[in-house]
């Protein structure tokens, strides 16, 4: 029987792994967490810090095990399914449309969980406007605004899509004036 086999100690070592994250100190929070999963692979508070973790060492398919695992035991717990979306989709600029499609179902889910989740709607607005669906990127950035007023970087993006569509509509238009002067000089 280890130390953490007490309820006392391995709420503290939670606790603690948990802080070291807030604290942005990834490796120390793991090196914390690790012997409480292996000891509780169940309990969710463990998986939920320990798979945050892995995604801030940007160790995607550790996080995506141990959130996964995680996901099946504890289907509605939203914060697993916030983070397995993270962990799918590893670093956008570098995430293929397989490990986008994952996340965007993982964050889909966590949605019909609570669909004020936080940060879910910014981070499908973010994937939207990577692939280059716009529309879907306003609702996305729109309702991250719903659901956070406040969210500066929500406006800024919500912004720059109106601006784009309004750019690619002025561009439409253009050409459509410009291929029917063309066609009426014959």
């Amino acid at each position: 029987m280890t130390h953490l086999d007490q309820p006392e100690e391995f709420q503290r070592a939670l606790s603690e792994g948990a802080w070291l994250l807030r604290q942005n100190r990834p490796q120390e929070a793991m090196e914390r967490l690790l012997p409480l999963y292996e000891l509780a692979p169940s309990n969710p508070d463990v998986a939920i810090n320990l798979g945050g973790a892995y995604i801030l060492q940007g160790k995607w398919n550790k996080a995506e095990r141990v959130l996964s695992r995680a996901a099946q035991l504890h289907p509605d717990n939203v914060l697993i399914w916030i983070n397995l979306g993270a962990a799918h989709l590893g670093r956008l600029e570098l995430a293929g449309p397989q490990q986008q499609e994952r996340a965007i179902r993982a964050y889909e889910r966590a949605l019909e969980i609570d669909p004020q989740a936080p940060n879910v709607h910014y981070h499908l607005g973010l994937i939207y406007k990577d692939r280059g669906d716009l529309e879907r990127a306003v609702a996305a950035f729109a309702q991250a605004l719903r659901a956070n007023p406040t969210d500066a970087d929500a406006q800024y993006w919500l912004a720059w899509l109106e601006r784009r569509r309004a750019e690619l509509a002025a561009q439409a238009e253009s050409d459509l004036l410009a291929g029917s002067d063309e066609g009426g000089n014959i």
